[in-house]
């Protein structure tokens, strides 16, 4: 498997806080393009299979398109989870702090008369944080992000306010966020965006992985999936993000023990 970023010119710490600060920040051509093929095949596979569940449990209004927790599919996307593209600048935003991984969704963004509710004005924490960096969007590209196929729409310091603003409100200042295939944009959860209209005939993709500070609860038990057995395979960063370090005990057995074994470890926040 190929090498997951290239060198690309990035920004200093201080500069990505004060960008963040006040809308969203674009990296740009960060995945090595034969690491963006990889993904993109194992989204293919990733959106099909969840779309066979979908239809079985009919969920089914609006998810065509849509896969979430891809890294339960290995391959690509648990390298991704393994080696974090711009790990640095996520650590320096949850308060240069461990974090964890809240989900690993995908997108595949259709023509317009089949888009999907990730097409509406929303955010994707439910409770605004206000100043508390609790959450953290990753949108990465899989193909180029135009104008024509549906660029994800971003309302710059939107962030700062709780209150949803009107269809009317948001497309009258938002941006789309356009670059290259392999760029990655960060931004707080708490932006209102929407998926913009693709117009083309092609498919543009995306994955969405979101993280969070460790006490937040993710939307899928990563580290249960794999096993505990498990843990001693995956590399540092993995087990972090995975969640082993901040298990929640489930007897009393568990519950006491000397902190080097605990399952939820110190220094996690």
């Amino acid at each position: 498997m190929d090498n997951v970023v290239t060198s690309p010119q990035l920004m200093d710490l201080e500069t990505f806080k004060s960008e963040m600060d006040t809308k969203w920040v674009i990296f740009h051509e960060v995945l090595e393009d034969s690491f963006r093929e990889e993904l993109i095949k194992a989204q293919d596979i990733a959106t099909e299979e969840c779309r066979q569940i979908q239809i079985k449990n009919g969920v089914v209004n609006r998810t065509a398109g849509t896969s979430h927790h891809l890294v339960v599919f290995e391959g690509p996307f648990m390298k991704f989870v393994e080696e974090m593209p711009l790990h640095e600048y996520l650590t320096a935003y949850f308060d240069n702090g461990p974090y964890i991984l809240n989900s690993f969704g995908g997108v595949m963004n259709f023509k317009a008369e089949t888009s999907s509710y990730v097409g509406n004005v929303h955010r994707d924490i439910r409770t605004w944080s206000g100043d508390l960096p609790l959450m953290m969007n990753m949108l990465v590209m899989l193909d180029d992000f135009t104008p024509e196929n549906g660029a994800t729409w971003f309302m710059g310091g939107s962030h700062k306010y709780a209150e949803k603003p009107t269809d009317e409100e948001f497309f009258a200042v938002a941006e789309q966020a356009v670059a290259k295939k392999g760029s990655i944009v960060l931004f707080n959860s708490n932006v209102w965006h929407a998926a913009g209209t693709n117009q083309t005939d092609q498919i543009r993709r995306g994955l969405t992985p979101m993280f969070t500070k460790p006490f937040f609860k993710p939307q899928f038990d990563y580290s249960r999936y794999f096993g505990y057995d498990r843990v001693a395979n995956f590399p540092p960063l993995a087990k972090q993000l995975l969640g082993y370090n901040s298990r929640v005990p489930a007897n009393l057995d568990e519950w006491y023990q000397v902190p080097e074994k605990r399952l939820y470890i110190p220094g996690q926040g």
